[in-house]
């Protein structure tokens, strides 16, 4: 089965995510479509498949950080390898941060591990102070449009890319957050 999901990233990344199908996917690994459904019961079961694959390879390169003591050096650190993850792979990026697909919903099994990012990442940005649900929303949603704007209009580049530490900075110094407390 992680053959099958591999090769499927490999023909993600050449025909794009939404251009994914079993029978491309099945040509690809020299079977006969029907075959495929002994391991997918649908092209949404593939999906789902792949959505936790993802997330898993985000957890794993995510374990391998050493973060500073430092915590806003941390959240620095961690976010700095989610962009970088994120952004590797447009497949995966829109797969696991947009919804591309029609009609596809991960499973409770595979968001589980989406969950799992998440709470790292609020665990974190909550011990650098960030404790208001509505502060963290913002700064997720604030890494996630510069992730989008750097995938969009500079694809490679670091147009985007090369300000999150700033935007981190402002996020966390936000002067009107730190009244209302």
């Amino acid at each position: 089965m992680a053959s099958i999901v591999d090769t499927a990233w490999d023909l993600a990344q050449r025909e794009g995510i939404a251009g994914l199908t079993l029978r491309g996917l099945a040509r690809e690994l020299g079977l006969s479509q029907p075959s495929l459904y002994e391991y997918f019961e649908s092209k949404h079961a593939l999906y789902d498949a792949l959505f936790d694959d993802g997330n898993r390879q985000l957890l794993e390169r995510l374990d391998t950080l050493r973060l500073p003591k430092d915590l806003r050096r941390g959240v620095k650190a961690f976010m700095r390898a989610f962009t970088d993850f994120a952004l590797e792979d447009d497949a995966r990026r829109q797969l696991l941060f947009q919804r591309p697909i029609p009609g596809f919903e991960p499973s409770a099994a595979s968001y589980a591990r989406a969950e799992q990012v998440l709470a790292r990442a609020t665990a974190l940005l909550e011990a650098a102070g960030l404790e208001d649900p509505g502060d963290i929303d913002c700064f997720i949603a604030m890494v996630a449009g510069l992730i989008d704007a750097q995938a969009s209009n500079d694809p490679g580049g670091t147009r985007w890319t090369r300000h999150l530490d700033r935007l981190i900075d402002m996020h966390l110094d936000n002067p009107q957050r730190r009244s209302t407390k």
